[in-house]
């Protein structure tokens, strides 16, 4: 009987909200992990745990990484057209839609996102299912070239075994963003979610399974940093394509210089939003109250630095300050609740250490900075406002991943490129000015992998990447489908 069937509830039995699982996804099927370790899914609405996963290990790994090695080098899916490994994917991807309500349901027990921005991230899931199932429409794999005295072809070819590891955020789209390519490619996958929202993906792992995928091309395995570590240095792995930190993204590329193994980032961000002198505010807070806050700020690509001239910071902040007033701030199930928890315990006292030291900086704190009244049950901080920031102070140049942004005022746009420019970062960002073309012109001279003209928003099927410390490739399009493969020439 297959995990669908029993649709078991493991150690909590009917008393979990969300649904528990007992069994690992390993090359296909749903089999018994090799230990009794369970990871408790622990909601931060209200601190208590809701449902668990099995904690996988390093021998759930291997056996894993055996699997997806024999399949790419002995099965079918490498070896399929481009054409046909699409047709699995719309299968993959009708059965994700087919799954979403319950999928978006438990992300936001899990991960405390209200239910607009839950339904929001996993129709992104859709849309790039819908984009990987038709990459080998717009790519060639194949190409002839001719150059003097001789001529050949040109075939990219599936890397291998990737390794495909991604935080908590926003699981099953980030997910989908790597793995719907991975597959387009011709690679065999091995899928590590992080333990803090195990349960949606453990739902991907079930659409996988109802698609039909030949044994061995993907498998699912939650864990923790160690197993994902175990994982990284894995000599059968030949790509890591990871999701989460510029220190974790650091540790990745040490692990497997050894190897020369294949890598791609998508790490932190700190992404800039400015303000010129002539466009209307009402024109710009929509996006950019969004921007910042948007699933408590836990977003890589989210809006935290608004660069203003310095005449404007007090409209900017006071016009900043009255939405957020506006902004319901609570348990994310409840209807009308924009600004739901922390993901974890640790990430709320992260935030609030922030902004201590903020406090302590000497940023001018404009609203917010704690706890809200009667949330103390979960991990909750108020979406919060800094003002007479300066780049040096570490608010304006730390990712927080938190409902904080920091305005920083300027005196002329080469003042606000320079400042834009000035952290580690490179991942997001946007331009408001009256014309458009003005605009553009800053934008283009923003270090920055993706950036808005007049709005902000995360393009999940154009490419999407960093610059500097923001990450290594793009993901997303022709481009995210390129990171999982190599290229040989065969000369004639």
């Amino acid at each position: 009987m297959t995990q669908t069937d029993e649709r078991a509830a493991a150690s909590l039995g009917d008393a979990g909200p969300i649904r528990s699982f007992d069994k690992l996804f390993i090359g296909g099927s749903w089999v018994a992990p090799s230990s009794d370790e369970v990871i408790d899914v622990v909601s931060p609405i209200d601190g208590r745990v809701i449902a668990t996963v099995p904690a996988a290990r390093q021998a759930d790994v291997d056996r894993a990484v055996a699997a997806a090695r024999k399949a790419f080098d002995h099965g079918p899916w490498p070896r399929m057209t481009p054409a046909e490994r699409g047709a699995y994917l719309r299968r993959v991807g009708d059965e994700v839609v087919k799954r979403i309500p319950e999928m978006a349901e438990a992300f936001t027990w899990e991960i405390g996102a209200p239910s607009p921005v839950s339904q929001a991230f996993h129709d992104n899931a859709r849309k790039m299912w819908e984009d990987s199932s038709t990459l080998h429409e717009r790519f060639q794999f194949e190409e002839e070239r001719t150059w003097e005295g001789g001529h050949g072809r040109l075939v990219r070819e599936p890397v291998g075994v990737a390794a495909v590891i991604i935080p908590w955020n926003g699981p099953v789209a980030t997910a989908s963003l790597k793995i719907g390519p991975a597959l387009a490619a011709g690679c065999t996958v091995v899928f590590k979610p992080a333990p803090e929202g195990p349960v949606s993906v453990m739902m991907l792992a079930e659409a996988f399974e109802a698609a039909g995928l030949p044994e061995g091309v993907v498998s699912v395995l939650p864990a923790g940093r160690e197993v994902g570590q175990y994982l990284v240095e894995h000599r059968d792995v030949d790509k890591v394509s990871f999701t989460g930190s510029t220190e974790a993204g650091r540790r990745i590329m040490a692990a497997v210089a050894d190897r020369i193994g294949r890598v791609s980032l998508e790490l932190g961000g700190k992404s800039a939003a400015i303000i010129t002198d002539d466009v209307p505010l009402e024109d710009v807070l929509p996006t950019l109250v969004f921007g910042g806050v948007a699933n408590s700020g836990q977003v890589c690509a989210a809006l935290t630095r608004v660069l203003v001239p310095r005449h404007r910071q007090d409209e900017v902040t006071d016009a900043m300050k009255a939405a957020y007033a506006g902004l319901s701030v609570g348990d994310p199930r409840e209807e009308g609740t924009t600004i739901g928890p922390l993901a974890a315990e640790r990430q709320q006292q992260r935030v609030l250490e922030y902004i201590r030291v903020g406090k302590d900086e000497g940023a001018r704190l404009v609203t917010g900075g704690g706890v809200p009244d009667g949330l103390d049950d979960g991990y909750y901080v108020e979406p919060t406002i800094f003002a007479d920031v300066t780049k040096d102070m570490r608010i304006a140049q730390e990712e927080i991943f938190g409902p904080v942004v920091v305005v920083m005022p300027y005196d002329d746009v080469e003042e606000a490129i320079d400042i834009a420019n000035s952290t580690e970062y490179g991942l997001s960002g946007a331009v408001y000015a009256a014309d458009d073309a003005a605009a553009e012109a800053i934008a283009r001279r923003i270090r920055t992998g993706q950036i808005g003209v007049n709005t902000w928003g995360m393009c999940v099927t154009q490419p999407f990447g960093g610059y500097k410390q923001s990450g290594l490739g793009r993901e997303g399009n022709v481009e995210g489908l390129g990171a999982f493969l190599e290229t040989k020439l065969i000369m004639r």
